[in-house]
This record gives structure tokens, C-alpha cells and sequence, in this order.
């Protein structure tokens, strides 16, 4: 499980410690919250919704335990979790949820605004749960018996509250009684394909192979692969998508050997104010992401590099978007303005 609200704490797993080490962060602050997200400790666009939401709160009682003004300082706090990550919307999408309930308790004695809030973060994270169940379901049945899946990234239970977004969709597969293996790329520089989509799919005995990201052409080309499937960060209205960088490469390779290219999402994840995939900012990170590994320089100093997080896919590539409130495929991308 990738956090857990716990005796008025924030837990999570420091995902930049797998597979070597189980480690949990115990969060007691919102700074401790908003530093956690930007250097990954928490990631997954549902999960770091999920987190800054009960960042508020943590915030909230900070204020209220030292006999501060809830009225003043609360904005600050929403501030800089909101100033964590640029790209994923659900920490948008999170943090402006809580802030409506925020607005409906203004007046109100503070204590219940911060159970409010509370209570609202709660609600956020049985939610995700739910909605990732409900994408699973829907995705399985685009799953036939025998396939064997590509993806990238780690768009499992630990980017998540619970079920995961396009591993959601293999491991109800698997439950209906579908034998279906996964191909994961390593997913450079940060290598979340290699230390954490292995290492869930290990856990769970669903076989996974893993190949280097610049593998991907060679097993779709030898016939190993039957489909593609990857998480979002963010989807535009006209069905563009930005997911991890390498994202936008395992599509064009699906399209030339033929392959299903699928994403899957909660429809939190999807942006109607965004009209197309080029208006949505790309984070760019550290170069010593690129250029180091664990405090060991890889490149010559001096090296310039390029590290952004996220690539774009058009929509031209994606043969369906998978949600939690049902399956848009290609070409059907108004059917997301219905769905909102």
C-alpha cells in the first residue's frame, strides 16, 4: 500500500527506497507531505492527489494545534502543495476539492472545518480505490487469454491507493482466470519499471519479464508482444495523453507492428480545460537524474542533459482511453465531455 492515513499521520511507502527496502515515512506535516511528492518518495498521479489532500489536512491541524488562524495561513499550505509537480492533474484536481469544502466551512468553528477537511481527504481515498476497481473491470474485458502485455512506468498499486490503473486492468484479468503475462521496460532514469512494476507483479506471482526501454521494438517486432497498455498523468479533452517520457515511443512502435495501444486512467486524470496535449506543462527534473546514479556520476561533468518527466502521445495513437466511468475508444474523444 503506497500510503495510509494512520492516528493523524500521513504514512507512506518511500517508493525510492524499493526493492531493496521496505521504509515508511511517517508525515506529521504538510512540508513533510510536499517534500515527499517532489522527490518521488509518493508518486502516480491518484497517489499524489491522494497525498496533498491529507497534506491540508496535516497543515490544518498544525494551524489549529498552535492556536493560529486557519483563515490566513491555510492558503500557504495549499500553495505549496500545489507547487510540488506541474504535470499530473490529480494533485489539481485533489487540492481544488479540498478547497471547495474549505470555502463551504468559512465562518464555521475551526475544528469542524479541519474534521471537514478530513473527512473529505478520506473520501478522496476510498475513491480512488473504487474508481481503479471499476477501471480494472472495464479494461479486462479488452484482455484475451494468453496475451502478453507491454508497459511502462509504474502504473500499479503503489501509484495508487489500492488497485493501480493499467495493472489494475491486468490483475482483474488474471482474476477472471485469464493467464496474462506483463513485459515491463525499466523505464529510465529513475527505473521505476525495474524496482517497482517488478516488484509488485512479483508479490502478486503474475509473471513479468523485464527488458531496457530500448527493447521495446525488438520484442514487439519478434512477435512477443499482444498490446501496450500505459497510466497517464494527464489527458487532454481532444484524447491527447502525457505519461512518462518513453511513453510517446512504445505508441508509435504499437502503431507500426500493429499493436492495441491502450491507457487507462481514472477520469481524474482527464482535463477538459486542457483542449489538446500541447498546452500542458512538462516537468522537467534534475540532471543528475540523468547523469548519476545513486550518488555514482555516469556522465563526464560538464555534460549538458535533458530530463523531462513526461512525454506527449496524440490521440491518433491511442486505440482506447480506459476510466473508471467506461471505456472512449479512438476517435470518440467528445464522449469525454459526456462522461464529465
Amino acid at each position: 500500500m503506497a500510503l495510509r492515513w494512520e492516528n493523524g499521520s500521513l504514512v507512506l511507502l518511500d517508493q525510492t527506497k524499493l526493492p531493496e527496502e521496505e521504509v515508511y515515512l511517517v508525515c506529521r506535516d504538510h512540508r513533510q507531505v510536499a517534500a515527499a511528492i517532489r522527490r518521488l518518495a509518493v508518486r502516480g498521479a491518484p497517489a499524489i492527489g491522494v497525498a496533498a489532500a491529507f497534506g491540508v489536512v496535516l497543515g490544518a491541524q498544525e494551524i489549529l494545534t498552535r492556536g493560529g488562524d486557519l483563515g490566513a495561513e491555510l492558503p500557504a499550505v495549499f500553495q505549496e502543495l500545489r507547487s510540488t509537480r506541474p504535470t499530473a492533474v490529480n494533485l489539481f484536481w485533489a487540492l481544488d476539492r479540498m478547497a471547495r469544502v474549505w470555502q463551504d466551512q468559512s465562518g464555521k468553528e475551526p475544528t469542524a472545518a479541519v474534521s471537514a477537511l478530513e473527512a473529505e481527504a478520506s473520501r478522496l481515498y476510498r475513491e480512488d480505490a473504487e474508481s481503479n476497481r471499476r477501471l480494472g473491470e472495464f479494461g479486462a474485458a479488452l484482455f484475451a487469454d494468453g496475451m502478453n502485455i507491454l508497459t511502462i512506468c509504474n502504473a500499479g498499486a503503489l501509484a495508487t491507493v489500492a488497485y493501480g490503473t493499467a495493472l489494475a486492468v491486468v490483475r482483474m484479468a488474471v482474476a477472471q482466470g485469464k493467464k496474462i503475462a506483463v513485459t515491463a521496460c525499466e523505464t529510465r532514469p529513475l527505473l521505476q519499471g525495474a524496482r517497482l512494476t517488478t516488484w509488485e507483479l512479483i508479490r502478486e506471482e503474475i509473471p513479468v519479464t523485464l527488458i531496457t526501454d530500448s527493447m521495446a521494438g525488438f520484442v514487439m517486432q519478434r512477435g512477443m508482444i499482444q498490446a501496450v497498455i500505459t497510466g497517464a498523468d494527464r489527458v487532454a479533452a481532444n484524447g491527447d495523453v502525457v505519461n512518462k517520457i518513453g511513453t510517446y515511443t512504445l505508441a508509435v512502435l504499437a502503431r507500426e507492428h500493429g499493436l492495441p495501444f491502450y491507457v487507462a486512467a481514472p477520469f481524474s486524470t482527464v482535463d477538459l480545460t486542457m483542449a489538446e496535449g500541447s498546452l500542458i506543462p512538462i516537468e522537467e527534473r534534475a540532471e543528475d537524474e540523468v547523469a548519476c546514479w545513486r550518488g555514482r556520476r555516469l556522465a563526464p561533468a560538464g555534460v549538458q542533459v535533458l530530463n523531462p518527466a513526461f512525454d506527449l502521445t496524440p490521440a491518433r495513437f491511442v486505440t482506447a482511453l480506459i476510466t473508471d466511468r467506461g471505456i472512449v475508444r479512438n476517435g470518440e474523444w467528445e464522449k469525454l465531455q459526456q462522461l464529465a
